[in-house]
């Protein structure tokens, strides 16, 4: 008996010093000079919470080993293998095997006896919440990296959109089944099916242009059905650890909700289709193409200069050629600033993540309400490959589908270089009149590419 009590002081212990490193790693994670270091301190935690647990679990060592050095040895392949490209795409499934584990470990608890109320409150919520993460994150998944082409309106996606809405009732008559004097395995076995089919019909309908801020609620998701897992367990860190995924994804949420300009609502339940259509659907003028020797000439004399990145930025992974270029106009003496929106890439802080990884300094970062009030006085805005957050139909045209979302205002700099390989639409599918402003010119071709020739020039 002293052991046993021995033994829970001192995983309670273990809890709560990885409770901490959790909160001090999440808190690292804000800056580019810490980010490297609140990882590890995130990783150390996870990993003392999961040794501690499995203290006085009933399973051999050899097992217990075997499955850790398993998992890291598919983490490290996937960090080491996986492309800048495809981080959202990773992301989404990491949420869904989050919601998958807390899927699991819910199902484990349910016997064939009824349990108490509460229990089955517990049980019934975690399976929900974890089964949605999880096949909804796979379709994100899908989404993201084009494998999933399916939009609303098609027959699939409205299947299973009822599946969603007849999930809710199920859920809430599989919570109170012990008043309903309901116990049949079969029932419940239906519930887990439902549950899953729901997850594909939340994320199905919305569409890629919004998948940013569903990755992030999946995320949240994920955290808020590990609290309740742990809740089921009374686990401390779980409890500790899914609030905070929880609360942070949430918040993320919210914000990010708010930079485009629309409740979550609209955009898990309505999206850009519901908009009227928009005049800028057809193209409005033609382009002014540009070398990019003349490009170089026009950046030689400039004075200031906003590099605006996007999605075409990550696939071409030019990062780094980005960074290159900016370093070599700070030493022509011209003043050089990122324009970051919240909702650029296809994940929460995508382009962050990749002018961080090329070493570009998070003091030259700037969101759209600090750029803005003075783009007039910049003299070449750069965009790479961004789209919809730089489409002036967001602030002209009152017909648009993204009316009133809140974009960097490339369009009142005093030359705009667009980067791209064709006149195609951004992710959300509206076009764009900047590419045919007076004072916007395109370089078409392979960004990557056409900023290492403006490198080239320079460097001569």
């Amino acid at each position: 008996m002293n052991m046993l009590i021995d033994i829970t002081i001192f995983q309670n212990l273990v809890y709560i010093v990885s409770s901490v490193l959790f909160i001090l790693g999440i808190k690292m994670l804000g800056k580019e000079s810490t980010a490297v270091r609140g990882n590890i301190l995130s990783s150390v935690a996870m990993l003392s919470a999961v040794s501690v647990t499995l203290i006085d679990v009933d399973i051999g060592i050899t097992i217990i080993i075997s499955a850790i050095i398993l998992g890291a040895l598919i983490g490290s392949v996937i960090a080491l293998k996986v492309k800048m490209t495809a981080i959202p795409e990773m992301v989404a499934l990491f949420n869904g095997f989050g919601g998958m584990a807390s899927f699991l470990i819910a199902w484990s608890q349910f016997t064939d006896t009824q349990p108490a109320l509460l229990q089955n409150l517990l049980i019934m919520i975690t399976i929900y919440i974890g089964g949605i993460t999880f096949s909804g994150s796979i379709v994100a998944y899908g989404k993201l990296s084009e494998k999933i082409n399916l939009e609303k309106g098609s027959l699939v996606t409205n299947i299973l959109v009822t599946f969603f809405y007849l999930s809710i009732p199920a859920l809430l008559i599989m919570m109170f089944a012990p008043a309903l004097s309901i116990d049949s395995n079969f029932i419940f076995f239906g519930f887990l099916v439902l549950t899953v089919l729901a997850g594909l019909g939340f994320v199905m309908p919305i569409g890629g242009g919004d998948m940013p801020v569903v990755i992030s609620l999946l995320n949240s998701l994920s955290g808020i059905a590990a609290a309740f897992a742990g809740l089921l367990l009374l686990n401390n860190v779980l409890i500790v650890a899914g609030s905070l995924v929880g609360a942070s994804g949430l918040i993320l949420t919210i914000i990010m909700a708010k930079a485009m300009n629309r409740t979550i609502g609209n955009i898990l339940f309505v999206g850009y289709a519901s908009a009227s259509s928009s005049k800028s659907e057809g193209e409005q003028g033609e382009v002014k193409p540009i070398t990019a020797e003349d490009a170089y000439l026009i950046l030689e004399n400039a004075s200031s200069v906003l590099v605006v990145p996007g999605y075409g930025m990550a696939v071409a992974q030019a990062q780094h050629v980005v960074r290159e270029l900016g370093e070599l106009l700070e030493e022509n003496g011209t003043e050089v600033k990122y324009g970051i929106h919240p909702v650029a890439g296809r994940m929460p802080g995508h382009m962050n993540v990749l002018l961080a990884e090329a070493n570009v300094s998070y003091d030259l970062l700037v969101e759209p309400d600090d750029v803005n009030p003075t783009m007039d006085t910049f003299d070449v805005a750069v965009v790479i490959g961004a789209n919809d957050v730089v489409n002036p139909s967001a602030t002209e045209e009152p017909g648009s589908p993204i009316y009133g979302m809140p974009i960097i205002e490339v369009h009142n700099a005093k030359t705009v270089f667009v980067l791209k390989r064709s006149m195609s639409s951004g992710f959300a599918g509206v076009q764009n009149p900047l590419f045919f402003k007076e004072n916007t010119r395109m370089l078409f071709g392979d960004a990557k590419e056409s900023i290492g020739t403006v490198v080239s020039e320079f460097k001569d």
